[in-house]
């Protein structure tokens, strides 16, 4: 079987660096690189990166000097995502695989819009707690990578397979799920909750680990999601609001989600792709989502004084 043997990364946020580290230190970092534009590749070199205390011996280039890599790893905020697919355009190969680390349910659809599905996997990372300030992340739970492919889907099984290899190769803990899109519809619902509130409440996992006000509203916006998908084919219940509320109070109480992220560096945030998307949703369904309502509405006023 045919093995990836070179990786390139699409952002340098939390996700972008976590993996980076984690799969350049198996395949040698001469095998792995960053892509982004001139700015940004100066910045980082004047810089660089830290993961927990260690610095990153990454390499960063622009899109214009880059070789088409066997697996290409979109690790942007959504906000980032069409620049992100032009820098791609520029420099991935007609059999390169693609993943998305994005959050949300649409970025495998643009991507395969945009570049052509014929290679697009579908991913979730899910349970870390990277954080990330200016040039350091730390973490403590690096998480999980859900792999998979729609029920049906053969001929990209040889992907995937390639793709599960390299994980298991790098120590990467990943899980191949059999129905991966309820897998992404439920980590939506999730972000939903536990981003948004820690925005707003302006804390880290803390604030919604304990009872009260912020962790009802979490719970309640959850909710609204789940019930999104419901009306949209996808069978996220509430066995799965439990889990992930559950893996919730697992995170390092002073760890925070990218929004609050966000928030603290006075960034645009991914609000379209959760409350945004819900409320969208929402009307078009018939489905009542006051908490997100509420949510989109608190959020955006807040981006709107930065």
């Amino acid at each position: 079987m045919k093995t990836i043997g070179s990786v390139a990364i699409i952002g340098m946020g939390a996700l972008g660096i976590l993996y980076g580290h984690l799969i350049g230190r198996r395949i040698g970092y001469e095998n792995l690189f960053f892509v982004a534009d001139a700015a940004r590749v100066r910045r980082f070199n004047s810089v660089g990166v830290t993961c927990n205390g260690e610095k990153c011996p990454f390499r960063m280039m622009e899109a214009k000097d880059a070789p088409a890599p066997d697996l290409l790893i979109f690790a942007t905020k959504a906000t980032g995502l069409e620049s992100a697919i032009g820098l791609a355009k520029q420099f991935a190969g007609p059999d390169t695989i693609i993943i998305s680390l994005l959050n949300g349910i649409t970025s495998e659809e643009i991507i395969s819009e945009k570049l052509g599905g014929r290679h697009v996997l579908y991913t979730v990372a899910q349970g870390m707690d990277a954080t990330k300030i200016g040039p350091d992340l730390k973490y403590s739970h690096p998480g999980t990578l859900c792999v998979g492919l729609p029920a049906g889907d053969q001929e990209r099984l040889p992907d995937l397979e390639m793709l599960c290899e390299l994980l298991t190769r790098c120590d990467v803990p990943f899980e191949r799920d059999p129905d991966i899109l309820h897998r992404i519809w439920a980590k939506w619902m999730l972000n939903v909750g536990v981003n948004q509130l820690c925005m707003v409440e302006e804390g880290g996992y803390a604030v919604v680990q304990k009872p009260g006000p912020a962790r009802d509203r979490m719970i309640g916006a959850m909710r609204e999601a789940m019930q999104i998908a419901l009306k949209s084919g996808v069978a996220v219940t509430e066995k799965d609001l439990s889990f992930y509320v559950g893996l919730i109070d697992t995170l390092a109480p002073e760890g925070m989600p990218s929004m609050r992220q966000d928030g603290l560096a006075h960034r645009l945030s991914e609000v379209e792709s959760f409350a945004g998307t819900v409320v969208k949703k929402g009307h078009d369904l018939g489905v009542p989502v006051p908490v997100n309502e509420s949510l989109y509405r608190e959020i955006r006023e807040r981006e709107a004084g930065y």
